[in-house]
């Protein structure tokens, strides 16, 4: 329980990855604030961690929007009395090769994977500029480092996530917060079990442990790096991916 009496934020809590994390938080002693569009899927969530014996709320939050990723960190300090802990997880995709894409499916992909990034890290610096602690995790991707066919939106904010990381870093450091990024690579989730066949047997064949990841592989690097053992690790990106990208 070494993240008990913390405070967490986790976006896009309400399936998949986000999911995962919000329960590894909580299973680590954490209370959290769970944000999505679908509450639905969040108030199950938020079920699932009063169960462990931790305190959820739940917010629906579009993080495109500054005001709605203000109003999430308010309320979350309003009923916690701080934030500790941000995990910027909400993420879509919408794939099409580029000569294909529409200019919506450009605008929407970067306005909620980075935009909606940089929204809740500016609401969150806030409270953790006063409190003068904090840390930031920020859910990045392999192809932000690497590229993918028919993803040049989702690739371009998650290498934009990668460099705000780095300079959010260097801006709040000297307050004592903490921000760096986890960048998965083949996890298996919703969103890769649409993928096609041949593409998922390509990501196969690249990655040299010779499997697909879980969300729980990428909760465990998130809990650790929101923890007190990662206190000296800032403005990095831990790829895990299996050994796919070196």
């Amino acid at each position: 329980m070494f993240l008990e009496n913390r405070v967490a934020v986790v976006t896009g809590a309400g399936r998949g990855i986000g999911r995962t994390i919000a329960l590894a938080l909580a299973a680590a002693g954490a209370d959290v604030a769970i944000a999505d569009l679908d509450m639905a899927s969040l108030e199950a969530v938020a079920a699932a961690i009063r169960e462990a014996g931790r305190r959820a709320i739940t917010v629906q939050t579009d993080v495109s929007s500054l005001v709605a990723a203000e109003h999430l960190i308010d309320t979350t300090v309003h009923e916690f009395g701080k934030i500790d802990i941000l995990v910027n997880n909400a993420g879509i995709t919408r794939d099409a090769l580029l000569l294909r894409m529409k200019e919506s499916d450009w605008d929407s992909v970067l306005n909620v994977n980075l935009k909606g990034t940089f929204n809740c890290t500016k609401a969150a610096a806030k409270p953790m500029f006063k409190q003068r602690s904090g840390t930031i995790v920020n859910i990045a991707s392999v192809v932000g480092l690497t590229g993918n066919t028919g993803q040049a939106n989702y690739s371009a904010s998650k290498a934009g996530i990668l460099g705000l990381t780095k300079t959010a870093a260097k801006e709040l450091g000297p307050r004592g917060i903490t921000v760096n990024a986890v960048a998965p690579g083949f996890i298996v989730t919703e969103m890769t079990e649409h993928l096609p066949a041949a593409a998922k047997e390509d990501f196969l064949s690249r990655i040299p442990l010779g499997r697909g990841g879980t969300p729980e592989d990428v909760a465990r690097v998130v809990v650790f790096l929101a923890s007190p053992a990662a206190g000296y690790i800032s403005g990095q990106t831990i790829n895990v991916d299996g050994g796919m990208v070196m």
